[in-house]
């Protein structure tokens, strides 16, 4: 790239990370309490009152990724191999994701079933005929994704799952209390956005969050879990079964064991190794006093982008309707009509111009990994096509007004050019 001719560089993502955060981490470094501790306490406090979710009960779990609030979820669910020979669980999963979507599943031995995405052109959302073909009596659990911070019309799930409920064969209580497929939601990309009326986190059977450093709300690495109370199923209960598997199935974790005598612990099983740290919570209670605003100026460029391109002729994901309220994550783009050949120049083309661009996402059977397990690409023709000539632009709150205005005259002067 010729810096003298083009001066400008606008990454593709960057964290908002403001002086209270750096302070906050300053704070907790000197504190001498570092690792899982009072500040993780009481960002899933602060988390779980922001959602909305009921005061009375403990239901937020912040760990290390939504990777593993995902895996977590699906374990207390007791989804993998059956014994005595039973067929294995199935999860579906749409097959345009991110890796992490449907990894967990091949990480506690369960089948991967991939359906397509919807074939509208303004959505990327996972088939829902195909969903509702997908289920039988082994279907445990399905794994709808928020993309781009966009909900999913979990109405129109909940009615497909209810509506086969006579196949459910549950094999654990939690499965039982649900009493249909569990709803296992990855809003890695949604905090903040809600569908209805009702915040993300306060809808799906287990919500589960990322705080990545390329999403909205980070805290570096990290993520949180969420879920709806069910009748039978104690909360308080959930609550440290998530605390145990995150923590080697330690009956205390640090704080409590540094209690004056306390030292003394059990290990109830050889479970795994994913808290958070206080610092990581740290950046994350100020992150969330901020956040508001946050959300506001992402909707404030989305209105930018959609106003420009929209006339254009480029397609665009409707991010803020009646019935959802995105969390204005992903700029999605599509040119109609170009190759994905053509699209990587479109991407080459803004960079020589100082602009950063991505694509969101490869879908999953066209990467080596789920080739190896079977899948192929050409059962996925509404994935491939979305694919084809995707183009993800910056959408982040370290965008000046000018930025979002050279990335609107850059974008549209090349895709002139490109068709």
């Amino acid at each position: 790239m010729n810096a003298g001719r083009n001066p400008r560089n606008i990454p593709f993502c960057l964290p908002d990370i403001s002086d209270a955060e750096i302070q906050e981490v300053a704070k907790t470094l000197q504190s001498g309490w570092i690792t899982t501790g009072p500040k993780v306490k009481e960002l899933e406090r602060k988390l779980a009152s922001w959602i909305g979710a009921p005061s009375e009960t403990p239901n937020c779990v912040c760990l290390n990724s939504q990777t593993a609030c995902a895996e977590l979820c699906l374990r207390v669910l007791g989804i993998g191999p059956q014994e005595g020979g039973a067929a294995e669980d199935e999860v579906i999963v749409c097959a345009y994701t991110y890796t992490a979507s449907a990894s967990v599943v091949a990480h506690i031995g369960a089948k991967l079933i991939l359906i397509d995405c919807a074939p509208d052109a303004g959505t990327i959302e996972m088939d829902y005929q195909q969903l509702e073909d997908a289920i039988n009596e082994r279907t445990k659990a399905v794994i709808p994704v928020d993309l781009a911070g966009i909900p999913c019309d979990y109405d129109k799930i909940l009615e497909i799952l209810e509506r086969k409920s006579s196949l459910f064969r549950p094999s654990n209580p939690l499965q039982a209390a649900i009493g249909r497929v569990a709803i296992v939601e990855d809003a890695a990309h949604a905090l903040g956005a809600a569908y209805r009326g009702r915040k993300i986190g306060t809808i799906a059977d287990f919500t589960n969050f990322s705080f990545h450093a390329v999403k909205n709300f980070t805290t570096a690495e990290g993520g949180a879990l969420t879920w709806t109370h069910k009748d039978g199923v104690s909360d308080a209960e959930l609550y440290r079964q998530f605390q145990l598997y995150s923590l080697h199935g330690q009956s205390k974790d640090a704080l409590a064991k540094n209690q004056l005598g306390a030292w003394e612990y059990d290990i109830i099983g050889p479970w795994y190794k994913c808290n958070m740290t206080d610092i990581m919570a740290a950046i994350g209670l100020k992150q969330l006093e901020r956040y508001e605003g946050m959300l506001a100026r992402r909707r404030e460029i989305v209105a930018r982008y959609d106003e420009a391109f929209r006339p254009l002729g480029i397609e665009t994901l409707a991010h803020y309707s009646e019935e959802r309220v995105s969390s204005g994550h992903l700029y999605i783009t599509r040119i109609p009509g170009i190759s994905r050949e053509t699209a990587n120049e479109v991407i080459v083309k803004m960079a020589e111009r100082g602009v950063a661009c991505n694509v969101h996402y490869k879908p999953l059977p066209m990467l080596t990994a789920y080739r190896k397990m079977g899948f192929q690409i050409q059962s996925y023709p509404n994935a491939c096509a979305k694919y084809e000539n995707e183009i993800t632009l910056p959408l982040h709150t370290r965008l000046s007004d000018e930025d979002v205005s050279y990335i609107i005259h850059s974008f549209s002067d090349i895709r002139k050019d490109s068709l």
